[in-house]
């Protein structure tokens, strides 16, 4: 066991070196551009200051055989926040996800993307995202049935939000893990046929925007005006494909698809300059190369991405949802004979 050293992170000496000045001009420089303050946010990063540090706490570790023992220090548990702890977080997530959760069907991503003037209305009401995301289900669904002309398939659905663009922006967006297809009643599994993504981004924008509606965020004209333009700013793709039998390969694709905002490797914080520097995990586009910025407008940006309490980032929909899962599990349970 080797103790790991959060001092050392350049994400622990921004957060030490200006979060106090982040709490005093918050209201006055970033409220505007990210949100009022949260409560969460003082609560995350005050345990992000104490995460893997003895003095505030630890357990001793003893070999029962050979006496050896160390210390651990307690963790923060934080997620989106801590790289650590939300690292651990998947390192748990990952291999249940494998097994028992994924069929043994070839499964696909899908990446579902709203355009600039929607995403200011998930910034200010943080369970939207979650409102878009079981519309997307919906709509995925739907367009799977429909093109196999089966109206009872239960399709598999894991589901990633994610708030945060290559360059730790606001950029809130979904994750899609979805069955290649359907499950009958019967348990057989139906194909999902070759299909044009252009009609699947239609749907999915109209069901957004009925959404919208249905939230008195839009009005019925605001919404038809933005049907009429000819570039709408929504899209999907779901060209990646998880081959059944490539069990690393979906676990790999689960952690992107829940990654932390942050990631270190591509952080650097100059103290003395007063300047952050990250780097965008992007090769080519609008988005790529590196971005200096003010530390504070750097920390500012991250905390946004703190989900508020009990706010679920992760949901499971059809043949995985918790309901369809219990289902299964008794009667399972009722097939198996008596002891």
């Amino acid at each position: 066991y080797k103790p790991r050293r959060p001092q050392a992170s350049p994400l622990f000496q921004l957060v030490q070196d200006h979060f106090p000045s982040l709490q005093t001009v918050y209201d006055e420089r970033f409220a505007q551009r990210y949100g009022e303050w949260r409560p969460v946010i003082g609560e995350v990063t005050d345990k992000f200051l104490a995460c893997g540090i003895l003095e505030h706490g630890f357990a001793r570790i003893r070999c029962g055989e050979c006496a050896h023992e160390y210390l651990l220090a307690f963790s923060c548990k934080c997620r989106y926040f801590c790289p650590s702890c939300h690292a651990k977080r998947l390192a748990r997530w990952t291999p249940w996800l494998e097994t028992p959760l994924l069929a043994p069907v070839l499964h696909r991503q899908v990446v579902l993307t709203i355009p600039k003037r929607l995403r200011a209305y998930c910034l200010f009401r943080r369970r939207l995202l979650g409102e878009i995301a079981h519309v997307a289900a919906r709509t995925v669904t739907a367009a799977i049935r429909t093109l196999t002309g089966e109206r009872d398939l239960a399709v598999g659905i894991v589901a990633c939000l994610q708030t945060h663009g290559s360059r730790a922006n606001w950029h809130p967006h979904l994750h899609l893990l979805v069955t290649d297809g359907g499950f009958r009643p019967d348990g057989t599994f139906v194909w999902w046929p070759m299909h044009d993504t252009l009609h699947l981004t239609e749907a999915f924008r109209r069901a957004v925007l009925r959404l919208f509606v249905r939230l008195e965020l839009f009005d019925v004209d605001q919404a038809a005006g933005m049907l009429q333009g000819p570039h709408s700013g929504f899209h999907v793709h779901d060209a990646v494909w998880v081959p059944q039998d490539d069990g690393a390969f979906r676990q790999r694709l689960a952690r992107y698809c829940a990654r932390n905002p942050v990631a270190l490797e591509r952080l650097t914080y100059d103290a003395s300059g007063k300047r952050v520097i990250y780097r965008s995990d992007k090769a080519t586009g609008p988005t790529a190369g590196a971005e200096t910025v003010d530390p504070l407008e750097f920390l500012a940006r991250v905390c946004t991405h703190i989900p508020d309490k009990g706010q679920v980032m992760t949901r499971y929909y059809g043949w995985y949802a918790n309901r369809a899962r219990g289902r299964r599990r008794q009667a399972a349970a009722a097939l198996r004979p008596a002891a």
